[in-house]
């Protein structure tokens, strides 16, 4: 358990790191959100490399693909961020 704790955080600070740096902007947030950003995009990454390949966890732990498929969910979460963040910003104005 303790294993998958510290997997889950180390692959979520490569993949939230990976996604900052592939999407261009600033991003005021901390390793600990990054990590959190990381954790949730290999969710969202996970459960869309499901949908479209009908792969799981049978296939294997850890896997290349499956730390693209982090990024790729990363990705898609800081942009799902940024446009809630910015539409939360222009109701306050």
């Amino acid at each position: 358990m303790v294993g998958l704790i510290i997997t889950l955080i180390v692959v979520g600070l490569i993949a939230g790191a990976l996604a900052r740096l592939l999407v261009p902007g600033k991003d005021p947030m901390g390793i600990g959100a990054t990590i959190l950003l990381g954790i949730v995009g290999s969710f969202v990454g996970g459960f869309l490399g499901y949908v479209l390949f009908h792969k799981d966890k049978t296939s294997g732990f850890i896997q290349l693909s499956g730390l693209f498929g982090s990024v790729i969910g990363a990705i898609i979460v800081l942009l799902a961020y940024r446009a809630f963040a910015r539409r939360k910003k222009v109701a306050r104005s």
